[in-house]
């Protein structure tokens, strides 16, 4: 896939029919991100929020998943707009910002994240010119548009300000993180990503980014709830973690050896 293709991506995930399956990775090994992504991912996240990267290999990893073929997005720590910047710097496409639970904490996402007149984005993206191929004044120009900022809406105050964080410009779309949304909106009381009550409220938040023109993202446990997802109207879903699918996957290998085994 050429940089443009690449660069696409935020032109693809705007699209009202996006169906977008994207890996998760936590795991702070830039090899591992290379093999999922040569797997047909239509993207990679890289968690820095509860994974382990830092922002030198996280950096380095943004490299590794554009000569796979594919864009990567950062979910970057809670309040850590600084290296929301330097990852776009680095050739992200996107940034996923965590606990945006009003238009003040939005505005102050879009400041590092666009270039004016949309925000204050510092100059420097030296390998994001080497990754795309472009001049720096075509960089400049459509930076803005080749880029995401996608706000994590995963509180009760996030949700009841829906409408707020969509209409700040910059905001490109909103991702929602079911799991802390659950916790949520039971007072703490449980962990239940797949409820009912959040299959609610995930309808719904999509149906306020198709009012506002924008996309809906959100986590998946696995490739079931995924699918669920994108049927929901979702335009871009995580179908689970690397976490996940690496001890799923030894699990199953363990369990087909040994049923062979016992002759089972």
């Amino acid at each position: 896939m050429s940089a443009a293709d690449i660069d696409s991506f935020a032109t693809r995930i705007r699209d009202d029919d996006s169906a977008m399956i994207s890996a998760w990775v936590g795991i702070p090994d830039p090899l591992l991100v290379n093999h999922l992504a040569q797997e047909a991912f239509d993207a990679v996240v890289l968690d820095m929020q509860h994974g382990m990267w830092d922002l030198p290999s996280a950096a380095a990893a943004v490299g590794h998943v554009r000569i796979a073929g594919k864009p990567a997005i950062a979910r970057i720590p809670v309040g850590d707009f600084a290296s929301a910047s330097r990852l776009l710097d680095a050739g992200a496409s996107g940034i996923i910002a965590p606990m945006i639970n009003s238009a003040e904490d939005a505005k102050a996402f879009v400041k590092t994240t666009k270039y004016p007149p949309a925000g204050e984005r510092s100059w420097g993206p030296s390998l994001a010119l080497n990754h795309t191929g472009l001049s720096a004044d075509d960089y400049l120009k459509k930076a803005n548009d080749l880029t995401v900022a996608i706000a994590m809406v995963e509180t009760r105050a996030a949700l009841e300000a829906i409408d707020d964080i969509l209409d700040v410009p910059g905001i490109d779309g909103i991702f929602i993180g079911p799991s802390d949304l659950s916790i949520a909106l039971s007072n703490g009381d449980q962990v239940a990503p797949n409820a009912a009550e959040i299959d609610s409220a995930m309808q719904h938040a999509v149906a306020r980014c198709r009012a506002h023109g924008k996309f809906a993202c959100a986590f998946a446990g696995d490739g079931e709830r995924a699918g669920e997802l994108l049927k929901f109207g979702f335009a871009f879903v995580i179908a689970g973690a690397e976490t996940a699918q690496l001890r799923s996957g030894a699990r199953r290998a363990i369990n087909a050896a040994r049923k062979i085994a016992s002759g089972g």
